[in-house]
């Protein structure tokens, strides 16, 4: 079932307009490899134990005008260590930015439909996976 799927969530309360469809990121924190960060951001945003089937690359893009900054972004595929559901209820009551109580809908949707993410992550998806393919 998870073969060419994506997990990916949307913040309960804010408009999908303003959140969008997000897949689960975060920052590499020191002495942490990017695969490592995969499973420990997966874990801790969408409470779901994961393997990475494999790396598909990396990607650096301007995130102008929300910052002035270049982002370096590691695409890997997914696979959940158990069986979970198709749509599921996550969250952050301690936000580590100090902020209020988050609550999201986590679900998986096929790989083709990446081009809903968020931040042109589905493009950039969608180029890797092209890509790959051709390997």
């Amino acid at each position: 079932m998870y073969d060419d799927q994506l997990p990916v969530f949307t913040h309960d309360g804010v408009p999908l307009d303003v959140a969008g469809v997000q897949v689960p990121a975060g920052t590499i924190e020191q002495s942490e490899t990017p695969a490592a960060a995969v499973v420990r951001e997966v874990l801790e945003e969408t409470g779901l134990a994961v393997r990475i089937a494999h790396a598909l690359g990396v990607e650096r893009y301007d995130v102008w005008p929300s910052k002035p900054e270049v982002h370096e972004r590691h695409f890997f595929p997914l696979a959940p260590l158990e069986n979970v559901p198709v749509r599921w209820s996550a969250g952050e009551d301690s936000p580590s930015d100090g902020g209020v109580a988050q609550r999201w809908t986590c679900r998986w949707i096929p790989l083709e439909q990446a081009h809903v993410l968020c931040a042109g992550f589905g493009a950039r998806i969608g180029a890797i996976s092209a890509h790959d393919a051709y390997r």
